[in-house]
């Protein structure tokens, strides 16, 4: 059983980018290689700017090459809740972005020839008591009259002809839903950024930001220092202590995957027959997929620890019992990968973006961030460029924290857990 992402393990091999000599000076200072990074990197020097990518790791190390590979539209709350909170010009703004956000995906997908498997496998939100059909059903109302999106409601009879299980009690069937092999988009965009002029430095973390009275930074590293006239802060649940205003206030969120050995083709349709993306309404709930070669990926919070090799394996455990009470003809099936990550979650559970003191970021998809990422990497180039409205989190700003003297270490995600996991079965 291997410990490493599933999606890295089987993308082409990166190239090593580490041990290069920093320029003096650049346009722009990304910090961080994941998929925010990456796309900023892009976007920027495709308007001509002069880019630096610092990488502490390897491009897609962190939560960018660990998530499920899904890539769905939906808002990180309820359309309800964003109505109610932002007015419904604001929710609609929002919720378009996040709908936008795929196809700004799939768009740098064909513009750069990346070959990541993305195609349009539709999105199950499947719900998991009978008492919450009717909510199904107000949700899918309350998408195509407010937000002009349509989706399909399926009882639990029908979603028999999506899954092969009866664990279910209905689903609500985004059919613009997106599977896609994050490895491959990761190692692709990386390969993409480089060509349209970006400078990508891996191995080699940033250490320390210093800003100068008439505008800039200087960028220091492990292996030197650059100045910069701007900075993008791409890091998210990656955060470390050299950011400490990110990092208090973000939640940082084990999420954990099991990986099956290949199924075959026709035991992988007898799971999911049209190959749709699974992902359980529940507080804590399971994402679940098939793979380009038939294996069955199964991802959840599991444990509410933080990843490292032992807590992975615990949570394999874990995720293995809930895999086979889903679907029990996988008893006695062999996992072949398991591995873990960390997800950053803002207070109030929506992303943001924008800049403090001239030092911009993008952070806290809350489990959103395949296209999210890729979203937001875009529109924070058109802002370092003077377009402020191409951020569609624009004056959200972070909420308080709300736990006296946090500092990013979430002592307290236990206690979630259990509160948050005695809801779903009570609720």
């Amino acid at each position: 059983m291997k410990q490493i992402p599933y999606w890295m393990d089987t993308a082409p091999a990166l190239p090593d980018r580490s041990g290069k000599d920093l320029p003096d000076e650049a346009d722009v200072v990304v910090i961080g290689g994941g998929l925010t990074g990456l796309s900023t990197a892009y976007h920027a020097a495709r308007k001509g700017a002069r880019v630096v990518l610092v990488e502490k790791d390897q491009v897609g190390s962190g939560a960018s090459g660990r998530n499920g590979s899904h890539c769905n539209p939906g808002i990180t709350i309820s359309p309800a809740q964003a109505r109610k909170r932002y007015g419904q010009e604001r929710a609609r703004e929002l919720y378009d972005a996040f709908r936008d956000a795929v196809d700004v995906v799939e768009e740098l997908a064909v513009r750069e020839k990346i070959d990541c498997d993305f195609h349009r496998a539709g999105r199950l939100g499947a719900i998991c008591k009978p008492q919450h059909f009717e909510g199904l059903q107000a949700k899918q109302r309350d998408l195509a009259e407010n937000f002009g999106h349509e989706t399909v409601v399926l009882s639990k009879s029908e979603l028999r002809a999506e899954l092969g299980t009866d664990y279910y009690h209905g689903a609500l069937l985004d059919p613009l839903g997106a599977a896609i092999h994050v490895g491959k988009f990761v190692v692709g965009l990386a390969g993409a950024a480089e060509r349209a002029g970006a400078e990508i430095h891996e191995r080699n973390a940033a250490t320390g930001l210093t800003r100068f009275p008439g505008g800039g930074f200087s960028v220091e590293t492990l292996h030197g220092t650059i100045r910069a006239k701007q900075v993008m802060a791409a890091t998210d649940a990656y955060t470390d202590k050299s950011m400490p205003w990110f990092r208090k206030r973000l939640i940082n969120v084990g999420s954990f995957i099991i990986v099956t050995e290949p199924l075959g083709e026709a035991r992988a349709k007898e799971l999911i027959p049209n190959g749709r993306l699974l992902v359980a309404h529940k507080n804590v709930g399971n994402y679940v997929r098939l793979t380009p070669d038939n294996r069955l990926a199964f991802g959840g919070r599991a444990r509410f620890a933080p990843s490292n090799p032992a807590s992975d394996v615990k949570s394999g455990d874990i995720l293995k019992r809930e895999m086979t009470e889903i679907f029990p003809q996988l008893a006695g099936t062999r996992i072949d990968y398991v591995w873990g990550g960390m997800v950053g979650f803002s207070w109030d559970r929506v992303p943001h973006a924008g800049d403090v003191n001239g030092l911009y970021y993008s952070m806290g998809y809350c489990g959103h961030g395949v296209q999210m990422a890729t979203y937001m990497g875009r529109a924070v180039a058109e802002m370092m460029d003077g377009k402020p409205e191409a951020n569609p989190m624009r004056g959200f700003g972070f909420p308080k924290v709300p736990v006296p003297f946090y500092n990013g270490t979430p002592w307290f995600l236990p206690f979630g857990g259990a509160y948050y996991k005695a809801k779903d079965r009570l609720l």
